[in-house]
């Protein structure tokens, strides 16, 4: 990092893909905070695009002292490229939002003037979700009543368009987990934490990166980065059977000595179907926090920034 400026605003700005929308994020924010009179940086981070994202973002900085660029070698994941900006940013303070527009770039002042005030962390709270489907808003609401529960903190509607003082942004940098969850982290460490409401705004351009399958995986990384309680799930699930074996053994010593004996084959089947569903979830579990472990102690760089434009 390089030196920090005084009361200066880093706007970072993690981007895959985003090749229509870069021009037009950059002059949004970039008009709303001169209007404001706020001193600022836009910094973009390519995370891998395949297509002129980091094109666009380094003719933008030919042109503008303000905007700033990485470029990852290959796409290394959005928490990566959050962590690349905080450690690139030279503000005072810093602010993480979505390329789309999504997150308003006008609550950004409103976060800036309550750190003037002395908040070192200001949360942006989704006052709506925006237009989902009933399914993505359950999956949703059920990863973070999960998460919510495991570090005591509600997280129902939080989201990654936060503002963090320098002292909080440095915090999160003296973490060395791999593989981080800014979401949780950054209400983890704690500090003076105000929030403001924000509305879910409309994709303009382009459509979401994230399927399905690339938001479970995104849910189990995080969760099991950041507790363990899906192992506790292991030993849950080993009371549970061990309850059903007592129950079903004395039911079956019952029927045995009252002359009414079970049918064998379907009982031993039913048996070894469950005990074997419960065994292979747990080994499941058990390898996924294994290979966590694995990944950890190679301690390989979270990501390689393989260009920068506008230092």
């Amino acid at each position: 990092m390089d030196t920090v400026k005084n009361n200066l605003l880093s706007v970072i700005i993690p981007s895959y893909n985003e090749q229509d929308m870069i021009a037009t994020t950059f002059h949004t924010v970039k008009n709303i905070l001169k209007e404001a009179d706020i001193p600022f940086e836009i910094l973009f981070v390519d995370d891998g695009s395949k297509d002129m994202t980091y094109i666009q973002i380094a003719a933008l900085s030919k042109e503008y002292p303000e905007a700033k660029g990485i470029s990852f070698s290959r796409n290394f994941g959005k928490e990566a490229a959050i962590f690349a900006g905080l450690e690139s940013a030279q503000g005072a303070c810093c602010v993480i939002m979505d390329c789309d527009l999504q997150h308003p770039p006008a609550t950004i002042v409103e976060m800036y003037r309550l750190w003037e005030q002395g908040y070192e962390v200001v949360e942006g709270v989704k006052s709506s979700r925006g237009k989902e489907s009933r399914f993505h808003a359950f999956c949703a609401g059920s990863f973070y009543g999960i998460i919510s529960k495991v570090i005591g903190i509600d997280m129902a509607n939080a989201s990654d368009f936060k503002l963090l003082d320098r002292q909080a942004v440095d915090a999160l940098l003296l973490m060395p987990e791999r593989t981080p969850f800014f979401r949780a982290l950054s209400s983890w460490i704690g500090f003076k934490t105000a929030t403001v409401n924000f509305e879910v705004q409309e994709r303009t351009v382009g459509t979401s990166k994230w399927s399905f399958f690339s938001l479970v995986k995104y849910a189990v990384k995080n969760i099991t980065s950041f507790s363990g309680a899906p192992m506790q799930f292991v030993s849950l699930m080993g009371w549970v059977t061990l309850i059903f074996s007592l129950i079903f053994g004395i039911q079956s010593l019952y029927k045995y000595f009252s002359g009414a004996a079970l049918e064998g084959f379907t009982t031993v089947i039913l048996l070894q179907l469950i005990i074997g569903s419960v065994l292979m979830i747990s080994l499941g579990i058990i390898g996924h926090y294994i290979s966590r472990i694995y990944d950890e102690i190679k301690a390989r760089p979270r990501y390689i920034i393989n260009k920068r434009c506008g230092y």
